[in-house]
């Protein structure tokens, strides 16, 4: 049995799995990254929307304050 072949193939199959792996988790990495971003990003979403209505609500103090 010609045992080099044997090693070759088995290299060649330890490489790709371990390429695979290291992919898998380098995409899990950054969806990670990604939903921290998105969840930052809907909190300000919230805390403009709030703001909005204070300053709305000042608005109207201040209109009522003028006349």
């Amino acid at each position: 049995m010609n045992y080099e072949l044997l090693f070759s193939f088995l290299g060649s199959a330890a490489g790709c799995v371990a390429g695979i792996v290291a992919s898998q988790r380098l995409t899990a990495y950054r969806l990670q990254e990604l939903e921290k971003k998105v969840d930052r990003h809907n909190c300000l979403v919230e805390r403009m929307a709030a703001a909005e209505q204070d300053i709305k609500s000042a608005h109207r103090r201040i209109d009522a304050l003028v006349k």
